[in-house]
C-alpha cells in the first residue's frame, strides 16, 4: 500500500483523492499553510503553479527523497492567454532543478477533475499522462493511478512536460471560452 499526500484541497486534490482512496492506497491531504508533517511516498502538488515557489521554500526538506507530482498550468492568470513557463522548458522541469533531491513527475494537468471523477472523457476512459526521468517513480504513481481505476500512460522523460502544459493549456483555454465543457478532454484510444 502507498501513502499519497496531497497539498491542496480543490477539485483536483480531491478528485485525486478519490482515485488513491478508490485503489486501496492511503491518502492525506495537507493544507498549503499548515505545518503538518508530509507522510506519504508520493506527494501530490494539487495547486496553482504561482504556489510552487512557495511550497519549496516552506517543504523543500521534506520533499527529499520523495515523489513529487506537479499537476500545474503554468498559465498566465492576468491575460489567460499564454503559458509562463520558457517555451523551451516547463514548470515540471523548474521544480526539479528546486528539488534537487525529490523525483519530479508531471501528471493530471491534462485532465479536468471531472473527467479523474467519473473515470472517462467522451466515453473512453480518462487517462494521466505522466512524464519525468525517473521510470520507478513513474511506475508507482502508475500503479496507484491504476488501481484507482484510471488509466495511466508513461509520457516519457520529464522533457515532455512541456508538451503536457502545452495540452492542458489548449484544455483550460477551450473550456473557459465555452468551446468544451469541463467535463470534456482528450482521449487516447488505441
Amino acid at each position: 500500500m502507498t501513502t499519497v499526500s496531497i497539498i491542496g484541497s480543490g477539485n483536483m486534490g480531491n478528485a485525486i483523492g478519490a482515485i488513491v482512496a478508490a485503489g486501496g492506497n492511503t491518502v492525506e491531504f495537507i493544507g498549503r499553510d499548515t505545518a503538518d508533517t508530509i507522510n506519504g511516498d508520493i506527494v501530490v502538488l494539487a495547486v496553482p503553479h504561482p504556489a510552487l515557489d512557495e511550497i519549496v521554500a516552506t517543504r523543500g526538506a521534506q520533499l527529499a527523497g520523495k515523489i513529487v507530482v506537479d499537476i500545474t498550468n503554468p498559465l498566465n492568470f492576468e491575460t489567460f492567454d499564454s503559458l509562463v513557463a520558457p517555451a523551451d522548458g516547463s514548470r515540471a522541469s523548474e521544480l526539479a532543478e528546486a528539488l534537487p533531491e525529490s523525483r519530479v513527475l508531471k501528471a493530471f494537468n491534462t485532465n479536468f477533475a471531472a473527467t479523474l471523477a467519473t473515470k472517462s472523457v467522451g466515453g473512453q476512459p480518462t487517462t494521466v499522462l505522466i512524464a519525468g526521468d525517473d521510470d520507478l517513480a513513474k511506475q508507482q504513481l502508475a500503479d496507484v493511478v491504476r488501481a484507482g481505476g484510471v488509466a495511466a500512460v508513461d509520457a516519457g522523460r520529464l522533457g515532455r512536460a512541456r508538451e503536457l502544459e502545452a495540452l492542458g493549456f489548449l484544455q483550460l483555454t477551450l473550456a473557459v471560452q465555452e468551446k468544451t465543457g469541463w467535463d470534456a478532454g482528450f482521449a487516447l484510444v488505441s
